[in-house]
């Protein structure tokens, strides 16, 4: 005889009824608790994973804002030549590698560091080793953008404080945008 009187009760994952042979159990056979324990174990995660995006400090929110849309604007202009110097992005670069250049630098300027008009593909020789390149980067901004574009980006001077809660939204935003932009490219060579 039981040491506890067995009522049934549904099982929490097949929903089934069934007779429990201990106090806590809450599934009525082995192929449910396997199951279990993997629901178990991914909400754990995703618990884990909010805790861990509640207590981000802004300099990691904003790391990982600019890393998105830096990779947005590497996509964007993946076909386009350098801004710089008109070279295709991959000249002279072993795997094609090129940065995405601001024209006024996230130092001096960093209210615009999330303003796609400010940043456009750039060959790592002309951004990291010639330094920017800024003739060059003003010039081909002109030519994309236009001189009014390019004026009022020369006298924004606006200080802007991100917050968490916006560096999230942009985050977010370029990794969806980045997304779609690959799947696009992709869909377009097939």
């Amino acid at each position: 005889m039981l040491p506890f009187n067995p009522k049934p009760r549904p099982c929490k994952v097949c929903r089934n009824g069934f007779v429990p042979s201990k106090p806590l159990q809450a599934v009525c056979g082995l192929k449910c608790a396997v199951k279990k324990v993997k629901q178990d174990k991914a909400e754990d995660r995703a618990q884990i994973r909010t805790r861990k995006e509640a207590i981000k400090k802004l300099p990691e929110l904003k790391a990982e804002a600019q890393t998105a849309f830096n990779a947005f604007i590497r996509e964007r202009d993946k076909h386009q030549p350098c801004i710089c110097c008109g070279l295709p992005l991959g000249a002279g670069a072993l795997g094609g590698s090129f940065d995405c250049g601001h024209y006024r630098s996230v130092g001096s300027a960093a209210h615009l560091r999330y303003d796609e008009r400010n940043a456009h593909a750039q060959r790592k020789q002309c951004n990291r080793w010639g330094a920017g390149r800024a003739v060059d980067y003003r010039m081909g901004l002109i030519e994309r953008i236009g001189l009014a574009a390019v004026e009022a980006l020369e006298a924004d001077s606006q200080v802007r404080k991100f917050t968490a809660d916006e560096l999230r939204e942009i985050r977010d935003t370029y990794r969806a945008k980045t997304k779609e932009l690959k799947k696009t490219s992709k869909e377009a060579t097939l």
